[in-house]
């Protein structure tokens, strides 16, 4: 099974996004600047010095007066003329009392029958102060621009984002059974506009489909009483005719039993039809312990199976009274089927959980299809295979936790129940 997808708010996830892709632009646009400035300043150096030599050269050559300036400006007379070098190189300043680190321009001129060699320095630390001055200006102006972003950005997002994020709560507050027709807020965005008219016909067409198969279902269920009634009856007064052999008598109890079953099972898919459209509405504080005690002595009378009740004190939960009476009656009624003759049912019922344990031979082949509708172990028992489907349902629909195991021969169903 493939891990689920963590999810994350739109607003979140569009704000990490902003983020992320201004903090990779800052740090390259820091990047670009810095380099752009220090060639920007290392050419303005250049150009220092190429005009400091233009003009010692013009003085030498003008007034033969030999300019020096130690460490920034030095001349002196070379037999041979070399090659111009440019570099960065350190060197001790009197005036400072420390190694400073300068660019340095040596060049060869011949001037008046006489060659020299020039050299020029300028200070680099004062350019390197500038490039970290202008970065950081950068940095704090860029980074007062992006706070002025994001919050704009987040806010007119938010702003933007608003008729969905009210519609998808109006989508939440959606009810089939609801006569209020949704009421979802416009937008002036083409695309929030069109989703509102699909999701207005969508909310229309299921609630109508909804109407018409709660109305189908309930005919069905109201219409096959009266033919099965019929039947019955007409079944029970040829049984009770004197003109029948026993192969004949043998096939009208069949068709007897087959009726009472077929009765059965309209009722019970009746029963989870208005569960599932959510018609149980009457919430009240039920009794479970007084209800158990109730069943338990009906049921008695008809089985020889014995039935305890374990309770220390009554429980009791909001729920309505005829789905209460159905949930303790079907676990009862399930574990009398497939109990082992002559062995005892137990009931634990405790302020956070009801437990019924019965006698068996073996564990259930298939507990994870237990609770799902039709489901028979085997055909052994007559059953219409609905009983825990329906006690699923109930738990579905008040919270509650449904669970099977089996331990020492015995089977356990367990509804774990929420704290009141």
């Amino acid at each position: 099974m493939a891990e689920r997808t963590k999810k994350i708010k739109l607003l979140r996830k569009t704000s990490k996004t902003f983020l992320w892709i201004s903090l990779v632009l800052m740090v390259f646009s820091t990047i670009g600047l810095y380099f752009y400035v220090r060639n920007l300043l290392q050419d303005e150096v250049e150009e220092e010095l190429r005009s400091t030599e233009a003009r010692i050269e013009s003085s030498i050559s003008e007034n033969s007066i030999i300019y020096q300036l130690p460490p920034m400006v030095e001349v002196e007379s070379v037999p041979n003329l070399g090659f111009e070098h440019l570099k960065d190189t350190l060197i001790f300043d009197p005036s400072q009392d420390e190694i400073e680190e300068f660019r340095e321009l040596i060049t060869y001129s011949k001037i008046n029958d006489q060659n020299y060699r020039i050299t020029v320095r300028a200070l680099i630390v004062e350019s390197e102060d500038i490039l970290i001055a202008v970065v950081i200006s950068y940095l704090i102006v860029i980074l007062f621009v992006f706070i002025f972003l994001f919050y704009f950005n987040k806010s007119r997002t938010q702003k933007l984002w608003n008729p969905f994020f009210k519609n998808l709560e109006q989508m939440k507050l959606f009810s089939l059974t609801s006569e209020t027709p949704i009421s979802l807020m416009d937008s002036d965005i083409l695309e929030f506009s069109e989703l509102n008219t699909e999701i207005t016909t969508l909310t229309d067409k299921v609630r109508s489909d909804y109407k018409n198969l709660k109305q189908f279902t309930e005919d069905v269920s109201h219409e096959l009483q009266t033919p099965l009634a019929i039947i019955q009856a007409k079944v029970d007064t040829i049984i009770n005719g004197e003109a029948l052999n026993d192969i004949q008598f043998e096939q009208l109890s069949s068709i007897q039993k087959d009726i009472q079953r077929l009765k059965q099972l309209n009722k019970k898919l009746g029963l989870i039809s208005k569960i599932e459209n959510d018609q149980f509405t009457n919430i009240s504080p039920c009794n479970v312990t007084h209800i158990l005690k109730d069943r338990i002595e009906n049921l008695s009378e008809l089985y020889p199976s014995e039935i305890l009740l374990e309770s220390n004190e009554d429980v009791v939960l909001l729920m309505d009274a005829h789905l209460a009476e159905v949930l303790c009656n079907n676990l009862l009624s399930n574990a009398i089927k497939y109990s082992l003759p002559n062995t005892p049912i137990v009931i634990v019922l405790e302020k956070d959980s009801l437990s019924v344990r019965n006698k068996g031979i073996r564990a259930i082949l298939k507990p994870d299809q237990l609770f799902q509708r039709f489901y028979k172990e085997s055909d052994e028992v007559k059953s219409t295979g609905l009983g825990l489907a329906i006690v699923k349902k109930i738990c579905d629909l008040y919270g509650f936790q449904p669970s099977y195991r089996f331990t020492n021969n015995e089977h356990h169903f367990t509804i774990s129940l929420p704290k009141q």
